[in-house]
């Protein structure tokens, strides 16, 4: 026990401490109190930002379904600081927001657009450093007075959206800029000179808008930049040669232009470049030396120019080098040449470089290649089979020379999946283990020689997107392919395949065409069962009986080709159904009937189409379908797939229709050709028939059809063919417009009654009308004019007659006369 004096002592010193420790307690609640106050971000950002959510949200006051990510934490109770996509200064004394990553902010089954307007908002935060605002879909003109404030932007995205107009030069008087991406957008409009103020700039991304212009010789100011990428824009002119300033410029991206003239000269000076992409543009010249010295170049793509000369083979000595593009030029390949290449290339283009004799051994030392193109050469021989034992991923050898037949270890590959042969002289069977190759999406062989059936496994193969086997001899039955499978696209088109038409295909079914072949029997009602089918053709079969009412059903289809079959019946009066379809041929067949006046109800023949995506865009590189084969203006022309979707035609002839023409075909404005020939139609030519703003070619030959041609014809601005010879019209050809230059006698032969300058004949002078007086008696009505012009002429001359005799009469029989004829 302690002495009494040391227990005062002890008492006196734990008082002293808890005093203390109180005092300092009180002292940290005040600092806590003070740093939470004011190490919030400041009021009036918040405020800013909560302006921008509402604005947000009252823009999507949409009936399209919308999720909304990384807002649910923005609210006026809680610090912005610690919102989501907020970043916040993280100085001792300022917590302001600096940075805001607001990238893919919707997410909608359909885009919904934002207009830009709701931005504004965001130009009260000036401390912003950084603004990610990317794939968002919002749209118009982007708001100048947004990047006047934001003056201390070092990185700005703005992919992805749909924003349009021109680049506001605020954005170009961003000092510290060093980031900024405006790439797949609606732009529009030059890049102005005051892109060089932009002196921290590292990376410029501007690809995939409708820029245009000169690219300003300003660029070369950019020192610092690293990349630039202008890809898939409307520039012309040279590559301006202050691009040789940018000595620390990695990637050079100018793809799919119309730029010209030669590549610099000394572009090898621009040491660090790992990628030279000047493709798709209209460049011309040779590929020029100073390239070798590039030795960190890694990807060099220069295809579909006009450059010319040799492929100098020191390309092959950048040892760098994986990706060299240089098809779709005139440049020309040694084939002397004995070749080591000291890259090893991951890809590879020498389409259309006159590449000849066997596919060249060196290609076998590029043990990394994934990607080979050696089509539009000539090339011969085999397939070779140690190109068979490479796996590689995508192979390119159409349009060469090529023999013989594949071998079954191509198919083994596990890499494998694009194979495109067409347009060679391979023969012989498909090797029967073809279905191996599970990794194929893309199979093409058409316009070979290539025989006998067509292998079942090739209908196991699940990724399988594009089949054409097109202008070979298979012959026999077509396998059953898998519903659930993703095959869109298959040609089987100009073989020997036999049988009833098959309906087991992919629920995935886009393009069918079996055409030209021998299948017989009826058309299947259950082609309703793909209902994504958008284009069925079916010419030159043997397919009978009538056209069944299930086919109105499939309202997807676009192209309907049955030509040259032995159809019968009538058109079903549902046709209007097929609202999608934009080009029908049942030509040479022999259907009878009325023609349907709901045909002049398709929809896809009113309006012309400005939405629709062609095939071929479902892939990312070029593949050559085949032609639509129609008779376009007294010939048979093909359409080219990838133009497709820009015509509209329906040819109805050489059939057994009967009765008048539908006026209502007036008002099928996208159409580009109505053909109608070799019918028995008859009555006459519907004056509506001059509404049809698009027509290109009318062939009304080979009918009964009589009266006079419209005058309306004259409209038709588009018109440069016209055929309606071997009728009974009469009366003056038109005049006017593009009828002044339907000049052929040959187009209005065997018609008795026309005339006109076109046909060198001209027409008798028109009957001087006589006008009558007006019947004083509102009962009166001239509806008597349907009489005709002859009962009108005979009326005229009694009229004559009378009035003589009645001028010869004794006054007071006049007199009586005259009261006589007014009652």
């Amino acid at each position: 026990m302690l002495p009494p004096s040391s227990y005062s002592r002890k008492t006196k010193v734990d008082y002293t401490d808890q005093l203390l420790m109180a005092k300092l307690s009180l002292l940290l609640f005040a600092l806590s109190i003070f740093f939470s106050t004011s190490l919030c971000c400041p009021d009036d950002q918040k405020l800013a930002l909560l302006r921008f959510k509402s604005s947000l949200l009252h823009t999507l006051n949409s009936s399209t379904p919308y999720s909304l990510f990384g807002l649910d934490s923005w609210n006026a109770s809680s610090d912005c600081c610690h919102w989501d996509m907020v970043n916040c200064s993280s100085q001792s004394n300022s917590r302001k927001v600096v940075a805001l990553q607001l990238y893919s902010l919707v997410v909608a089954d359909q885009p919904i657009p934002i207009p830009s307007m709701v931005l504004s908002p965001l130009s009260r935060i000036k401390s912003l450093t950084l603004l990610d605002i990317s794939s968002n879909y919002i749209a118009g003109e982007i708001p100048a007075s947004l990047f006047a404030n934001l003056s201390k932007l070092v990185h700005l995205d703005m992919m992805q959206n749909n924003f349009s107009g021109p680049i506001p030069p605020q954005i170009f008087r961003l000092r510290y800029l060093q980031y900024l991406d405006m790439s797949s957008n609606l732009l529009e409009g030059v890049i102005t000179k005051e892109v060089g103020s932009l002196l921290n700039l590292r990376v410029l991304k501007l690809d995939d808008n409708s820029l245009g212009g000169y690219i300003p010789e300003e660029i070369g100011n950019l020192t610092k930049l690293q990349q630039l990428n202008l890809r898939s824009n409307n520039f012309v002119g040279r590559i301006p040669s202050s691009v040789l300033f940018l000595k620390d410029l990695e990637i050079m991206e100018l793809r799919d232009n119309s730029l010209s003239m030669e590549i610099p000269k000394d572009i090898g000076d621009l040491t660090n470049l790992t990628t030279l992409a000047l493709s798709d543009n209209r460049l011309t010249g040779g590929i020029t030396s100073s390239i070798q010295k590039l030795h960190k170049l890694e990807i060099l793509r220069l295809e579909n120019n006009f450059l010319s000369g040799g492929i100098p083979t020191w390309l092959f000595d950048i040892k760098s080098l994986k990706d060299l593009f240089l098809g779709g030029n005139n440049l020309t390949w040694n084939n002397i040449v004995s070749l080591e290449p000291r890259c090893m290339l991951d890809q590879l283009s020498l389409s259309s470089c006159r590449l000849a004799g066997r596919i060249p051994d060196w290609v076998s030392t590029q043990k990394d290649i994934v990607f080979l193109d050696l089509s539009k050469n000539k090339l011969q021989g085999p397939f070779p089979e140690w190109l068979a034992e490479m796996d590689i991923g995508s192979i390119f050898l159409s349009d060469n020379n090529l023999t013989g037949s594949l071998p079954p270890r191509l198919f083994r590959s596990e890499s494998l999946s694009v194979l495109a042969l067409s347009r060679n002289s391979f023969s012989g069977e498909l090797p029967s283990n073809i279905g191996d190759a599970i990794k194929v999406m893309i199979l093409v062989f058409s316009g070979n020689n290539f025989s006998g059936q067509i292998p079942k496994s090739i209908s196991k193969i699940y990724r399988l997107l594009l089949l054409d086997l097109s202008g070979n001899r298979f012959s026999g039955s077509i396998p059953d392919f898998r519903p659930n499978a993703l095959l869109a696209y298959i040609d089987f088109s100009y073989n020997e395949l036999s049988g009833e038409i098959p309906v087991i295909f992919s629920q995935e079914t886009r393009i069918l065409s079996l055409g030209k072949n021998m299948f017989s029997g009826k058309l299947p009602s259950n082609l309703t069962d793909l209902n994504k089918l958008e284009h069925l053709d079916l010419h030159d079969n043997r397919i009978a009986g009538e056209l069944p009412m299930s086919l109105c059903q499939m309202s997807t289809l676009q192209v309907l080709d049955l030509r040259n079959n032995t159809l019968e019946g009538s058109i079903p009066s549902t046709i209007n159904n097929l609202t999608a379809l934009r080009i029908l041929d049942v030509s040479s067949n022999n259907l009878s009937g009325e023609i349907p006046a709901k045909l002049g109800n398709l929809v896809g023949m009113i309006d012309t189409p400005s939405t629709i995506k062609p095939v071929s865009d479902m892939f990312t590189f070029s593949i050559e379908f085949r032609d639509l084969i129609v008779n376009w203006k007294k010939s048979k022309q093909g359409l080219s797939s990838h133009s497709l979707e820009i015509y509209s035609l329906l040819d109805l002839s050489k059939n057994q229709f009967s009765g008048q023409l539908p006026a209502t075909f007036g008002h099928l404005k996208a159409l580009k050709l109505l053909n109608i020939s070799y019918n028995h139609l008859s009555g006459k030519i519907p004056e509506t028939f001059g509404d049809l703003e698009s027509l290109e070619s009318l062939d009304l030959s080979h009918n009964r059809l009589s009266g006079s041609i419209p005058r309306t014809l004259s409209k038709l601005q588009e018109l440069t063919t016209l055929d309606v010879s071997n009728n009974k019209l009469e009366g003056k050809i038109p005049v006017g417009g593009q009828m002044d230059t339907m000049n052929d006698p040959d187009s209005y032969a065997n018609n008795s009654g026309l005339c006109g300058f076109q046909i060198q004949l001209p027409c008798p002078p028109e009957p001087t009308q006589v006008k009558l007086p007006e019947a004083d008696d509102s009962w009166f009505s001239w509806q008597g004019a349907g009489i005709g012009y002859s009962v009108g002429f005979f009326a005229t001359i009694t009229i004559i007659l009378v009035s003589g005799c009645i001028c010869r009469l004794p006054p007071q029989n006049h007199h009586r006369s005259h009261r006589r004829r007014r009652v």
